[in-house]
């Protein structure tokens, strides 16, 4: 990495030329027109993976689930159930085809044409390397890595991905909303002008705790409770936040170059809560000059707040997941107000999107890239809140530092470690920064 730059970083990027998709091309694929069934397999059954299972089979697509795997034996029998209920006649999973353990990825993948990807997102980037290795479709969750040797390898499989025409979605699921879609075409087409300023946001009250009971090892303690460990979820910053930061990057059409902000545990502060922090403030400063302000925040009783806008040299944008858009010009007249009446989906968008692609034969999707960038966007965002620091993206893609365990297995200690107390080690601004980049 020593001499690999910003320019290298992103010469390959769809997100240069504005797009979301490529133009289709033909897949070197056994799919022929909507005649062949797709083979699926679900890596990850928790709630995410059960939902983007589902959003599958919805697709309008001849699909079926034909292998599923998790590293806890309750979470897949939970989902297999689930499934059972409502489709029985597109599941074919025999117990034969039940993964369970740390490597039951590896398994799962060789049974199927499409690999649903929906663990926490530290597993990603093995995941996603094993996937296109072995020629697979895929579908991952955002966000693709939580450290930045992750998001070099996300890339570097991205770039495989693309050599085998491998369609690869990534949940980052407004860019399949159409009030999304509609605005930002506005916006990159001119209607606004040149995007001078913008404020992104998920200000809401964090996310469940499962307490600790006396059978389980560190490993399956922390992996229980994913969400407060960085090495699983990178901080709410990069696993939640992602969507509006990916949102900032895609009016942009570009990423910064650096960012500063502050952070800190300021309510959730027990043991429940791991080492992650309860709220991020940052500036991402563009190349242009222009800054986008992002907060989030988990404070319980507070008030909520998930939605972006941006203002520009002609007018100004409002956004929000509700299919809310509204575009302004710079008199304060409104331009464009996004009719939100009959709008799909856009979770099941993503897959109806991806599956008729492979059905049809098409190589069209290569979210990776996107995916990867917004996500290390986020990663720089927790690096620069952690140390206190301003980091330049030039920097931060020269780090080395992973927070990953050395091996995976139940015995096996993961970082970081509680003290006598139950309490893990909290990141303080201006000490131990070379822990962090």
């Amino acid at each position: 990495m020593s001499s690999f730059n910003r320019r290298d970083f992103l010469k390959s990027t769809s997100i240069m030329a504005g797009s979301t998709i490529i133009a289709s091309s033909p897949l070197s694929s056994v799919f022929a027109a909507g005649t062949d069934v797709i083979r699926v397999a679900v890596i990850g059954c928790g709630g995410r993976g059960t939902g983007a299972a589902v959003d599958a089979l919805e697709s309008g697509q001849q699909i079926k689930i034909v292998a599923m795997a998790d590293a806890f034996k309750d979470n897949l029998d939970s989902a297999y159930t689930n499934l059972q209920k409502k489709y029985a006649d597109k599941m074919d999973v025999p117990d034969s085809r039940k993964y369970v353990g740390f490597d039951a990825y590896k398994a799962a993948i060789k049974d199927a044409d499409v690999v649903i990807l929906t663990t926490p997102p530290g597993f990603r980037p093995i995941h996603f390397e094993e996937a296109i290795k072995a020629g697979k479709h895929v579908f991952m969750e955002k966000p693709v890595a939580v450290d930045i040797p992750g998001i070099r390898k996300v890339l570097e499989v991205a770039a495989e991905a693309k050599r085998k025409k491998l369609n690869v979605v990534v949940g980052l699921q407004r860019r399949y909303q159409t009030n999304y879609r509609e605005a930002i075409k506005r916006i990159q087409d001119g209607a606004i002008g040149d995007v001078v300023a913008g404020q992104v946001y998920w200000n809401s009250g964090g996310v469940w705790v499962r307490p600790r009971k006396p059978e389980q090892t560190e490993m399956e303690y922390q992996m229980r409770n994913w969400y407060y460990f960085n090495w699983l979820c990178g901080d709410h910053i990069v696993e939640q936040h992602v969507h509006n930061i990916d949102v900032a990057n895609w009016v942009k059409g570009k990423y910064p170059i650096s960012i500063e902000g502050t952070g800190s545990r300021a309510h959730r502060t027990g043991k429940d809560y791991g080492e992650i922090y309860d709220n991020f403030a940052i500036e991402m400063t563009y190349d242009d000059g222009s800054v986008v302000y992002s907060q989030c925040r988990h404070f319980e009783g507070t008030h909520n707040r998930v939605e972006e806008a941006f203002q520009a040299t002609k007018g100004r944008v409002y956004l929000s997941a509700g299919n809310q858009a509204v575009l302004w010009d710079a008199n304060g007249k409104e331009i464009y107000r996004h009719d939100a009446k009959g709008n799909p989906n856009p979770y099941r968008q993503e897959h109806v999107e991806l599956f008729a692609a492979i059905a049809k034969g098409e190589y069209k999707f290569d979210n990776a890239e996107y995916g990867a960038y917004s996500t290390l966007t986020g990663i720089i965002g927790r690096l620069a809140c952690y140390t206190g620091t301003v980091v330049t993206w030039e920097k931060a893609i020269q780090s080395n530092v992973s927070i990953m365990p050395e091996h995976y297995a139940w015995d096996a200690l993961p970082r970081p470690l509680p003290d006598a107390n139950g309490l893990y080690p909290v990141a303080v601004p201006g000490i131990n920064t070379a822990l962090y980049i």
